[in-house]
């Protein structure tokens, strides 16, 4: 399991302590795979034992298989090759792989089970998605209806139980107005299904199932300028992935 995982499946039992040394990490991954447990603590402004047991949390004996673990996930990096087409082919393969390893069970049978499907997105992007979403789905009769924007959803949220379903999809799952819904809809226990970056995050913290992604970053070349090109085919890939599950889901149902 990436540390990354460990971080989604972890984030109720993280501390804000423990939040505090995980950002430190997450933004300077270089510096703590080459940093002593007392250096860590110290760029965190915490003790050594914190670190110990943050580490603990995460299942590691300690700050130093934590560490080697970094170490692993590095070599296991895109790396950045001059052949574009190559790292890029790289990430698309490691990635299907990855998300063929999913158990997509919990958001099957949220979909499968909802009375009523509602979907918020934040932004172009995340819009793209969900109407690919309500595409696929609509195969099976499942229709999605898309919230536009705070006043569609409190109109929505009025009437919202236990039995419907909203559906959010946000890059960073930090999107202050995203948590906000979800933390509307967590007083009246409306289940909540989320779709974000693979990291931790406010809304995946708060959703009763997550399906996350890692977008990659490659590095184009222009005019002796080095552009970062963004792929989002995880996010579609995961889409067809999950709805392929679901049809399978939905026959173990009615063959039951």
């Amino acid at each position: 399991m990436q540390l990354i995982q460990r971080i989604n499946a972890h984030l109720q039992e993280l501390s804000d302590t423990d939040k505090c040394i995980w950002r430190y990490i997450e933004s300077h991954r270089e510096e703590v795979r080459r940093a002593s447990i007392h250096e860590l603590a110290r760029a965190c402004a915490v003790s050594s034992a914190s670190v110990v047991r943050f580490a603990q949390k995460l299942g590691f004996d300690g700050f130093g298989e934590l560490k080697a673990v970094m170490r692993m996930e590095a070599t296991e990096m895109v790396p950045p090759h001059r052949d574009v087409t190559a790292a890029l082919g790289s990430f698309y393969d490691q990635t299907w792989r990855t998300l063929m390893r999913r158990d997509y069970t919990g958001a099957s049978r949220l979909i499968h089970e909802a009375h009523h499907i509602f979907a918020y997105a934040s932004g172009y992007v995340q819009t793209n998605v969900m109407q690919e979403m309500k595409r696929l789905f609509v195969y099976d009769n499942i229709l999605i209806y898309e919230i536009a924007g705070r006043e569609e959803f409190y109109s929505v949220y009025q009437t919202a139980g236990k039995d419907d379903l909203f559906i959010f999809i946000s890059l960073s799952g930090e999107s202050e107005r995203v948590v906000e819904f979800a933390d509307q809809l967590s007083l009246k226990n409306v289940p909540i299904l989320s779709i974000t970056e693979m990291r931790h995050n406010a809304l995946a913290a708060r959703s009763t199932e997550n399906l996350y992604v890692m977008p990659a970053e490659i590095g184009l070349t222009e005019n002796e300028q080095r552009l970062q090109f963004k792929s989002m085919l995880a996010y579609f890939l995961l889409l067809e992935i999950w709805y392929v599950h679901y049809r399978l889901y939905v026959q173990g149902q009615e063959m039951d």
